[in-house]
């Protein structure tokens, strides 16, 4: 694959946001890295090493997005988002006035944990934004897990979670509807502590859309009733309140034509409503990924 733009291939620039994740891009085009090997290259490199990628002033069609994304494997819809017509799998997370009253954004969350095999990462990019307000943080999940406690650490290894659709999204749906939803998509079962496939790392992998603990129910966590419920549930809101440190997030206020590239596997975000009555219009490019272990 040959370069398809004139500008001279140079070092991507990447400055540190945080001292845990997050890194700012510099001397890059995202139109250009979509179609260079060596340019692609270097940013899957600094993804890897930053978890969460940032880089402003990116007038890019709606096609190179998608064609960025998919230099990370196959692109996912969504099944209550909508995507653009002419490119899917680049949904159209569009918040605007008439828009109804919904609060899936705004929980400390890693998306899709409700498929089997959840997104890779995603790719996002600010259409319109309101002036101030409409953050996204995001929050490094090894991180998290490495400041456990050793006894809680211990304690959570081999464990294992239920995350569900239809808890959430399926909630605000009429019973049918959201039996439907739940037909469509079964709950899935992840281990509480996942493995990043590329460095190796532990990664604490739940989130508001985990319900519960599927295999806490054992003689050796169970001596009497309550240990289990409600013991369980207790132990279970601790692990997603983690996310919730500030130590280990990143905040990114948006401007037209920003992006962020962050990967879902070691990361979970928040996307803080505090626009109102702003427009917010982002478009995600969402890429397919692996089951965890």
């Amino acid at each position: 694959m040959t370069l398809m733009h004139d500008a001279p291939r140079t070092a991507i620039r990447a400055e540190r946001l945080t001292a845990h994740l997050g890194a700012e891009l510099f001397d890059v085009d995202l139109a250009a890295v979509a179609h260079d090997d060596e340019l692609f290259a270097q940013l899957r490199g600094l993804l890897t090493e930053h978890k969460v990628l940032f880089v402003r002033d990116q007038p890019i069609s709606r096609a190179d997005h998608v064609a960025l994304a998919r230099r990370f494997g196959e692109l996912e819809d969504h099944p209550v988002a909508s995507s653009d017509p002419d490119h899917p799998g680049l949904v159209q997370i569009y918040k605007d006035l008439d828009s109804p009253a919904e609060h899936y954004e705004n929980a400390f969350h890693c998306d899709a944990t409700w498929r089997e095999c959840p997104p890779f990462g995603s790719i996002l990019r600010c259409v319109e934004g309101p002036a101030v307000g409409g953050d996204t943080i995001w929050v490094d999940m090894v991180a998290a897990y490495n400041a456990l406690p050793a006894d809680v650490r211990t304690r959570i290894e081999g464990l294992t979670a239920r995350h569900s659709i239809e808890a959430s999204f399926g909630a605000a749906m009429p019973a049918e509807k959201r039996a439907g939803l739940h037909a469509l998509y079964p709950d899935a079962e992840h281990p509480v502590v996942r493995t990043h496939p590329d460095t190796g790392e532990k990664i604490l992998f739940v989130n508001a859309f985990a319900t519960h603990l599927t295999n806490f129910h054992t003689p050796d966590n169970v001596r009497f009733g309550y240990d289990y419920a409600p013991g369980a549930s207790e132990l279970l809101n601790y692990l997603v309140r983690q996310a919730s440190v500030p130590e280990f997030q990143v905040r990114w206020r948006w401007t037209p034509n920003s992006f962020a590239i962050w990967d879902n596997r070691c990361t979970q975000h928040y996307a803080v409503q505090d626009y109102w009555p702003a427009v917010r219009r982002m478009e995600r490019a969402g890429i397919v990924g692996d089951r965890p272990y």
